[in-house]
């Protein structure tokens, strides 16, 4: 995933763009940028790899760096962006947020049919935020040129680009996969991710673009230069997941949406008859917390917190590049109170399962700590394709996804033909799924949120919530 922040206003933004930005961090872990014009100074760039070092840390000093009325950044976990492009459109600063499937085609198309040609990056691929300013640049106008590269793309384009002309223009993908957020306040107005960053720098919410929208802001004015589209399609997972536990989509908040579903899950789980008796319920933390209070609450099973991660010197975004030194990290983030695990039955809520390795690492480290018990709850269904829209469970392939690996073991690929009967707990073929399951990651008992629980929790209509990591439809 990534995040974006961008501001225009009557007076030096630099130090909005950069908190806004920082409010981003929980988007992205490799690299960070911040692109802004002056009149006295012109464009500008900084672009810094955040692998190993948070956001704030690589971008010390930015303000005393860079200046301007106008700025965008971004918090990546795809190619370093914002670029700087000169074009027959003018010259402008571009960040793009998704996904793109047909990138190798585009670029042959691009580089054969256009005659135009592409910076190679690091093993012969192309920047794709390059690739979607060299579509735009095709057209004789930028929106239609964001209306042409977003036809043309097979997966999500989200556009932000600032001009010359002091302003932002900002287009939401066509399917509203992802959001953008529009603030306001005395000074100027601003362009977001997550609406909370500029609420804390003192803007009001001001406007939420539709699917595939497309909006001018500048200093003083908001202009609408594309109406949006009707069709959604907005990730779940950024109720589930990716989204900050103070973010609000779509008028939806993330953390009271974790807790439905939560106690959704308590309450299919009483229904059925299959809520074991534990000492305590606890969440995967972080983002597993809030669903594990709401399975509390309704069930009135003690919730505790069992271990901790420890952040302080080992920030999400600070990893280790080597693959040994970053399994110890993650191990050496967890920190058991002995207290609460030692001979306890403990179930835990994780905000999903996707390969499974994390999980059977943490797992083995709470039966290491002294449980007698580990039972495992996700908070949505089981994923059953690997993400096609964003960043979320994308792999080489679908066999990289544990619930694939266990189907081929149960009956071989031919599985893949009863995905439905495996999805659902109360089939056959989804008890040996889930027995399965257990059996591998040594847990007591598994089950998973259900297709309908997750979109009775999240409130929207089914037809504008994107499911397709579970049922794969599009």
């Amino acid at each position: 995933m990534s995040g974006f922040f961008g501001v225009v206003g009557n007076r030096d933004v630099m130090s909005d763009v950069f908190f806004g930005i920082d409010y981003h961090s929980h988007l992205g872990t490799k690299s960070a940028g911040i692109a802004a014009y002056s009149k006295e100074l012109g464009l500008q760039r900084k672009i810094h790899n955040i692998n190993n070092a948070p956001f704030r840390t690589q971008f010390e000093g930015i303000l005393e760096r860079m200046s301007g009325n106008i700025a965008i950044g971004s918090i990546n976990d795809s190619d370093p962006q914002p670029l700087i492009v000169c074009s027959s459109l003018g010259r402008y600063a571009i960040i793009v947020v998704g996904v793109i499937n047909n990138a190798n085609e585009l670029v042959d198309y691009y580089v054969n049919e256009c005659a135009g040609q592409l910076n190679a990056i690091a093993g012969g691929g192309v920047n794709t935020t390059e690739l979607v300013s060299a579509l735009i640049n095709q057209k004789s106008s930028i929106v239609d040129g964001i209306h042409y590269a977003q036809d043309m793309i097979d997966g999500t384009a989200l556009i932000i680009i600032m001009t010359e002309n002091e302003s932002i223009i900002a287009a939401r993908d066509k399917f509203g996969r992802l959001p953008v957020h529009i603030g306001k306040n005395e000074k100027g107005y601003c362009v977001s991710f997550e609406h909370f960053a500029y609420e804390k720098l003192g803007y009001e919410n001001n406007y939420e673009l539709k699917p595939g929208e497309i909006v001018e802001i500048t200093a003083d004015n908001l202009k609408v230069l594309s109406e949006g589209n009707k069709e959604m399609r907005i990730c779940s997972f950024l109720w589930s997941y990716y989204g900050f536990p103070t973010s609000t989509y779509e008028g939806i908040n993330v953390e009271a949406m974790r807790y439905r579903n939560g106690e959704i899950m308590a309450e299919n789980e009483m229904k059925s008859g299959t809520l074991p008796n534990v000492d305590c319920v606890a969440g995967v933390p972080d983002s597993g917390t809030p669903h594990a209070i709401g399975y509390s609450n309704k069930t009135h099973l003690p919730f505790a917190r069992p271990f901790i991660k420890y952040t302080p010197t080992w920030p999400r975004s600070f990893m280790p590049a080597n693959q040994k030194e970053r399994n110890r990290i993650a191990k050496m983030k967890q920190i058991p109170v002995n207290e609460l695990i030692n001979g306890k039955e403990l179930l835990f809520i994780d905000d999903s399962i996707v390969r499974g390795t994390q999980l059977s690492e943490t797992v083995d480290f709470i039966y290491e700590s002294g449980a007698k018990a580990v039972h495992m709850r996700s908070a949505c269904p089981p994923i059953m394709f690997g993400c096609k829209f964003l960043n979320f469970s994308r792999s080489t392939g679908n066999l990289d996804l544990l619930t694939r690996k266990i189907i081929v073991e149960l009956e071989g690929e031919e599985g893949f033909k009863y995905i439905d009967e495996y999805s659902d707990g109360s089939t056959e073929r989804g008890k040996n799924l889930r027995k399965a399951i257990c059996e591998k990651l040594h847990l007591a008992s598994l089950e998973f949120q259900t297709l309908e629980g997750l979109e009775k929790a999240i409130g929207l209509p089914t037809c504008k919530l994107c499911t397709y990591c579970w049922n794969g439809k599009e």
